[in-house]
């Protein structure tokens, strides 16, 4: 493809965005689309499709690590850097929108509200949401980063927030990175042995949220 029509198939792509958004792209226009912002002179199609074929999806693509990624032939360190980028910006969007709302005093507010908080999160990961008299949000800690399979709860530390924060109530939420939204014997052990600690100090556990994908 010659420079005049390789630019002029950019501007028709970004155009294209423009107008109908990305509902009628498939994936690999979509990361063809996104390249053109790191990869200024090549023709990012055949990087695209090169990206998809070891990591699967966007979503493989985004969540493969930043060494694999420079694997890629015609993946440099900038555009590694822009690919991780996506889904924290995403959950940064997601998650600035869920705070406007303050109060969380149902089930389903909170669940999709930790669906955003864990996008693109590949470890399992301890959030404690610590809340007042009226559900009104106070802070959203991180607790604890484990493994891509297990992550540790510290009844000491989220019992320092709630004192700090002078919270009423609190959330437990911890994710399933690759697998489902059932809870171990372990997560269920966890969880009475913190509801036992808080009671002590007069603190609600509300509940222990487990998140794996889309689902809670």
């Amino acid at each position: 493809m010659d420079k005049v029509s390789h630019e002029g198939h950019r501007q028709r792509l970004k155009n294209r965005f423009l107008t109908e958004g990305l509902d009628s792209f498939e994936t690999h226009n979509i990361l063809e689309l996104l390249l053109f912002y790191s990869i200024p002179q090549r023709d990012t199609n055949g990087i695209a499709h090169k990206l998809l074929e070891p990591f699967g999806s966007l979503k493989g693509v985004f969540e493969a690590d930043f060494e694999e990624l420079i694997k890629i032939d015609g993946i440099k360190e900038n555009t590694a850097t822009l690919l991780k980028l996506i889904p924290e910006v995403a959950r940064a969007y997601f998650h600035e929108e869920m705070d406007e709302q303050k109060i969380f005093d149902t089930a389903e507010k909170i669940g999709k509200y930790f669906i955003t908080k864990y996008i693109g999160e590949t470890n399992e990961v301890v959030y404690a949401m610590l809340l007042n008299n009226s559900y009104g949000l106070l802070d959203v800690i991180r607790i604890h980063e484990g493994s891509v399979s297990s992550a540790k709860v510290s009844p000491r530390k989220i019992v320092d927030e709630v004192v700090k924060h002078n919270a009423a109530m609190v959330v437990i939420a911890h994710n399933h990175p690759n697998g489902l939204a059932v809870p171990s014997m372990e997560d269920i052990d966890t969880t009475s042995s913190l509801f036992g600690s808080l009671s002590n100090l007069d603190i609600t556990l509300i509940e222990h949220f487990l998140i794996a994908g889309r689902e809670y």
